[in-house]
Parts: structure tokens; sequence; C-alpha cells
């Protein structure tokens, strides 16, 4: 009878997989902030994206941790990059079974740990960020890339990849446009897994976690400017967030449950706290409840094995 009055699910087509990539590792490096997330070997990624894919997971979005960070950012543009290399086996291991989305920014390059390229005056340059990642949405489709997950929450820069990507012939790679990503503090162990070099903050020019309207109006602003999907992140602080989005937007929405969210549920139910399989599964229901029906989530693979492909 529960079944057959539920009013939210998900399938694992729904769900994508954050993975990390590791440039100058030998095997796969376990991630202490994160229990059972690893930084991956080209090989082990082929291997953990394989067992996703097979069972079932829609989407897998790669992040790129390089031997050597500079200030432009350089190793996100090279086409030989962690990242691009990254795509390439990623697309070697699965073909189109599955949506390969490229992490779009330069946060994980950047000797300074920003989003963008710095100006003299220390802050970031927003137009000169966008002609990088102009260059890095191209260089991403040619690695394989069926999607660019576009997460500086730089002004205009769904409107600057579009362009670029349509002009090199990538008329069908599609844009996810990190819309409502709010300076949080969820993010902490995200940075260990990246090998974040940040320096100070990132709250000019990711949102204030006080504002809720704002996120709509980024939302539609990435719509008009040529968004396939727009997303809220995070996902479980930001319901009501993501509640506003998914009522007025007229493409498809995604939530991005965070590192912190995947942290806290796997240290309290190792100390025996929480249910930890019944607290994994509300929460992305929670999520999906409120409106997404993306679900990026670092449980991706363990929950499509337990959930219907269709």
């Amino acid at each position: 009878m529960r079944g057959l009055v539920r009013e939210a699910g998900f399938t694992a087509g729904s769900l994508v997989l954050p993975m990390f990539v590791r440039e100058g590792i030998s095997e796969p490096a376990p991630i202490a902030s994160m229990p059972g997330v690893y930084q991956h070997t080209i090989d082990s990624l082929k291997a953990a994206a394989r067992e996703a894919v097979d069972a079932g997971v829609g989407g897998l979005m790669l992040f790129g941790v390089p031997a050597d960070h500079d200030a432009l950012g350089s190793a996100g543009v090279d086409p030989d990059g962690i990242l691009n290399r990254g795509l390439r086996a990623l697309k070697e291991a699965v073909g189109d079974e599955a949506v390969i989305i490229a992490d779009l920014c330069l946060d994980e390059f950047t000797d300074h740990g920003h989003c963008g390229v710095l100006d003299v005056d220390g802050t970031v340059d927003n137009d000169a960020t966008l002609e990088i990642y102009s260059a890095m949405a191209v260089e991403q489709a040619r690695a394989g890339a069926h999607m660019l997950g576009l997460s500086g929450m730089m002004d205009g820069q769904v409107s600057a990849c579009r362009t670029a990507l349509d002009e090199a012939g990538f008329t069908s790679v599609s844009i996810l446009a990190y819309s409502a990503k709010y300076a949080s503090a969820y993010y902490g162990p995200f940075r260990e897994a990246v090998d974040s070099q940040l320096k100070g903050d990132r709250r000019t020019y990711q949102m204030d976690v006080g504002n809720r309207t704002e996120g709509l109006r980024e939302a539609l602003l990435d719509i008009d400017e040529g968004a396939d999907v727009v997303m809220v992140k995070p996902a479980g602080s930001y319901l009501d967030v993501l509640s506003d989005v998914a009522q007025a937007s007229t493409v498809p929405v995604a939530a991005y449950q965070v590192s912190g969210e995947y942290a806290m549920i796997e240290a309290a139910a190792a100390n025996g706290w929480l249910d930890r399989d019944r607290t994994i599964m509300e929460s992305v229901t929670a999520i999906t409840r409120a409106g997404a029906t993306i679900i990026c989530t670092y449980w991706a693979t363990e929950i499509a094995k337990k959930v219907s492909r269709v």
C-alpha cells in the first residue's frame, strides 16, 4: 500500500556519481574524511566507472587532481592534463552507456585554490576567467565529455561556454549549470579530495547562505543563457531553494549531496548513532521530494544496486 501511494522516488538512472582522478599515484588513495571514497588512478577510475554503470548509475561526474598547480590553473586547459586524460579513460570504459560529466572549474588547478584567476589586487577576475573556461569547455568536449558541469559561479559562464562549444562544433555537448551554489561549510571534505590550495574563502562569488530568492534568480539567468540542466548545491540544507527552482524551471533540475553531507552520515553511522542504510535512502528521497530529478551523490553505486533501473 505504501508503495502504491508514494509521491516521491527515484531510479538508478537518476543518480550521478562524483569521482576523483589523481595524477602521480600508483594505487587508489582513500579520502580520510569520506570513508569509501577514493582518489583514483586511471585504471581504478575505469574499474569504478564500470561498476557504477553496470549497477545502473546514469551519470559520472569527474574531478581532476593535478600534481602541479599554478596561478592560471594551466593543468585544467592542458589536453594531456589529468582531468582530460580521465575523461578519455571514462569514454573508453563506458562509452555512451552513462552521461560523462566534466567538472569545469579552476579551483582544483590553481595554486591559490580559487575558482577563477586573480586580479592584481587579489580578487577574482570574472571576465578573464571566462576566457579560460571557454578553452576548458572545448578541451573537455574533445576529451569525450557529454556534459560540462560549470561549477565556478562566474557571471556569464553558461553563455561563454555555450558559445565556445558551438563555435568549435560541439553543439550536442550539454551544460549543467551550478546555478545556486552556496558558500557552504559542507564542502570541507571535498577540499581534501581535490587537494585544494584555497587561501581565504569564496564568498565573493558563491551565494550567501541566507538568500533563498537569489537562488531562483540565478537559476533563471542560467536558463536564459542556455543551460540544459540547473543545479542547487548543497542539497540537504537547501531543499527550500531546490523546491523553488524545481517549480519554476523549464529545464531538468539537479541537486548535489555534497561531501559534508556524506561525511556526517557516515560518521554518525560508524558511531552507531544512525541507521546508515535508512538514513542514506531517506536523505536522497528528500532531495527528490523537493523536486530534483538528477541526484549527485557519493553513494550512487551503492544506492543503484538497491533500486530499480527504470
